[in-house]
């Protein structure tokens, strides 16, 4: 407080300022519904004033609700980039690391981004979200090599996209279990399982699956999950 009264606020540029009231709205957004979080909440949260923060964002709620899933929505989108050298595994296993990462570094931005169900949510909120998505597909389908996918490759990599959400999620509400390198681990078996399942009744995801499958190490990760299914299926040996 100054001498007359009146609280004194640390001068910031815009674009922090911006931030930070960002900042301050996700932490909110993510542990209550954005319909309880009104913008005193947030102005006390970042310890600014509320005319401070309708000048930064005059829609009100709305467009700073917007504002906060662009932010958390753009830093997702990065994690996603990565050279397009080595083996399949090795790459989604990066990727995976920058994603659960920010996972675990801004949970509140994550989840405020990902559980929807508010009355807040517009079009262009809704927009945002698939936009991760489709900007997530769209990269692993990259790392495949595929320039035209058909519809079983495309739904397949969708699909997977939509479990690592998921169980970004769960990942959460477990109290962060189990450890991240075992949660990367499973979820990178996962894409090689269902790679291969796809194969099995779509030509170009079998030609996609042989070339990658080449392309992995013996001692590596698909060696390994081999190796650990092996004994999984001995004993069906009357199905095959």
């Amino acid at each position: 407080m100054t001498g007359s009264g009146t609280t004194s606020y640390r001068r910031l540029s815009v674009t922090e300022r911006r931030a930070q009231l960002i900042g301050a709205a996700l932490g909110l957004f993510a542990h209550r519904a954005p319909e309880d979080v009104s913008l005193d909440d947030v102005a006390a949260a970042a310890e600014v004033s509320r005319p401070l923060v309708y000048r930064y964002f005059p829609g009100g709620k709305p467009q700073l609700y917007e504002a906060a899933l662009r932010s958390a929505a753009d830093d997702l989108e990065l994690c996603f980039a990565e050279t397009p050298t080595g083996p399949l595994t090795g790459r989604l296993a990066a990727a995976l690391d920058r994603y659960l990462a920010f996972v675990d570094q801004h949970d509140a931005g994550y989840s405020a981004l990902l559980q929807g169900g508010s009355v807040a949510e517009t079009s262009r909120t809704g927009a945002i979200v698939d936009e991760v998505r489709r900007a997530a597909a769209a990269q692993i389908l990259t790392h495949l090599s595929v320039p035209d996918p058909g519809i079983r490759l495309r739904m397949m990599v969708r699909t997977w996209i939509s479990a690592v959400e998921a169980a970004s999620l769960i990942w959460l509400d477990e109290d962060k279990q189990p450890p991240l390198p075992e949660l990367r681990d499973w979820l990178v078996d996962h894409f090689v399982a269902m790679l291969t399942a796809t194969a099995a009744s779509d030509p170009q995801t079998a030609h996609v699956t042989r070339t990658t499958l080449a392309l992995e190490p013996s001692d590596g990760p698909v060696a390994d999950l081999a190796r650990r299914v092996a004994p999984v299926v001995e004993d069906a040996s009357h199905l095959f």
